[in-house]
């Protein structure tokens, strides 16, 4: 096992790692940007290193910063938690180069996933279940572009293959629109990914947005964690996600879990992912694999028991998994509200002085966050501060239990979501369950009239 680990990330995951590293008796390094000196974690480590200037591209994405402050502390592994640079190849690829172990997937795994299209030719291979789409990256010939698009039907969508965060996307109607849409997306995808390659699928109306969370070692051995329901999003942000996802029956999640720990051992991943699907009309539609933990991982580690992140810890220290996929077993339901430091309605950024930090307690409550009272959330990050997560016998107490644990929270000197997720938690449609993607925009859309 590691003695000591350096975590190249920020905010609530870099405390999250922080915990999980202290409970394994292994030291953390910290590294941070001036804008976060003040941070619980910065405090809290074994040892910290600044590594630039508040602007991300100075210090959280500067790979020769993180990988010196690997050198001068003797760390032995960089795990890299979400977002920045947790899904770049070239990255972990430096790591290894480096000496370092990264807490990843191989630079392989996460160049095959990264891009959309070679992740749904693996996964077509793998006989995980794909939308319908074109076969590979749309031609420049317009005729056969149009040829692709009425073999598929419309409405299509139009998206980068080196996308993600909902970026570089576009949902076509007609014929007549088609050509230029694809142009558009194009350019888009070049100025935001460096790689104009487009790719076409069939749109689908009114999905579920679906994942199912995976863990593989390096000794061929891969289970899945159950599945999250997260279409509660606005903009391609999810909002709030729960497991299991309520309604689906339980055959139809096996089968297709079954099919993403298959798919793993055939491409040969390692680590931690999870398979984004969305479901629609009792099937599964693989859209892509985020080869990293996710923020909402706590859900599945609520009602399997199992820590994710120690779990990728162990994976690269080249630990057998200690459970077979027989063992795992779901126990009641969970859910997460994402807290944002923002407007609740307008969805402003509102960074500042927090004033006033209470966080809600009792049985089946968790808090994932570093924000505290006096705390100063600096305005050059994402806006999520922290995440409250339940977890009850079934997902109608879940629900109770949510509702409580906002009423006592309690944050003042910024704005947060929460008076958002208070409205949403007792919301008809949201507690029947079931609700698609589309649901929370339309619900906004309503409420401003």
């Amino acid at each position: 096992m590691f003695k000591k680990i350096l975590i190249a990330n920020r905010g609530e995951i870099a405390l999250r790692i922080q915990r999980a590293c202290r409970e394994m008796g292994i030291k953390a390094v910290i590294v941070y940007s001036e804008a976060d000196r003040q941070a619980k974690y910065v405090k809290l480590a074994d040892e910290a290193v600044c590594i630039g200037p508040a602007p991300s591209a100075q210090s959280y994405l500067s790979m020769p910063a993180i990988i010196s402050a690997a050198e001068v502390t003797d760390a032995e592994a960089i795990h890299p938690g979400y977002g920045f640079l947790a899904e770049n190849a070239d990255f972990a690829e430096r790591v290894e180069k480096s000496g370092f172990v990264f807490i990843g997937p191989t630079p392989e795994s996460i160049r095959m996933m990264g891009d959309k299209v070679s992740a749904k030719q693996a996964m077509i291979k793998a006989g995980v279940p794909c939308v319908p789409g074109s076969e590979g990256v749309l031609p420049d010939e317009p005729k056969e572009i149009i040829r692709i698009a009425r073999q598929i039907g419309y409405p299509v969508i139009v998206k980068a293959a080196g996308g993600g965060g909902g970026r570089g996307m576009r949902v076509v109607h007609t014929e007549a629109a088609l050509v230029n849409a694809v142009q558009t997306t194009r350019t888009e995808a070049e100025a935001a990914f460096g790689n104009p390659a487009v790719y076409m699928e069939k749109f689908l109306e009114n999905p579920r947005h679906v994942e199912i969370q995976v863990l593989a070692d390096t000794h061929r051995n891969a289970v899945w964690l159950g599945e999250r329901d997260c279409s509660m999003q606005r903009r391609h942000q999810k909002i709030i996600e729960e497991a299991p996802a309520p309604g689906i029956p339980r055959r139809i999640i096996e089968r297709v879990g079954d099919r993403c720990a298959s798919a793993c051992k055939k491409i040969g991943y390692r680590g931690a992912g999870t398979f984004e699907f969305l479901f629609e009309k009792g099937e599964f539609y693989f859209i892509e694999m985020n080869t990293r933990v996710q923020v909402e991982h706590p859900v599945t580690e609520m009602i399997t028991g199992i820590d994710i992140v120690q779990s990728q810890i162990r994976i690269a220290a080249g630990e057998k998994l200690p459970f077979t996929q027989r063992q795992v077993q779901l126990r009641g339901h969970a859910i997460e509200c994402r807290v944002n430091a923002e407007d609740p309605y307008k969805f402003t950024p509102s960074p500042g002085r927090i004033t006033m930090w209470h966080m809600p307690g009792g049985p089946g409550v968790r808090v994932d966050s570093h924000a505290y009272t006096n705390y100063s959330v600096p305005p050059n990050y994402d806006s999520m501060i922290g995440k409250i997560i339940v977890h009850a016998d079934t997902r109608e107490q879940a629900l109770m239990r949510m509702r409580s644990a906002l009423l006592e929270t309690v944050v003042e000197g910024i704005q947060t979501n929460i008076p958002l997720h208070s409205e949403l938690m007792v919301d008809a449609k949201f507690v029947e369950g079931g609700t698609s993607i589309h649901y929370l925009e339309k619900w906004l859309a309503q409420r401003r009239r």
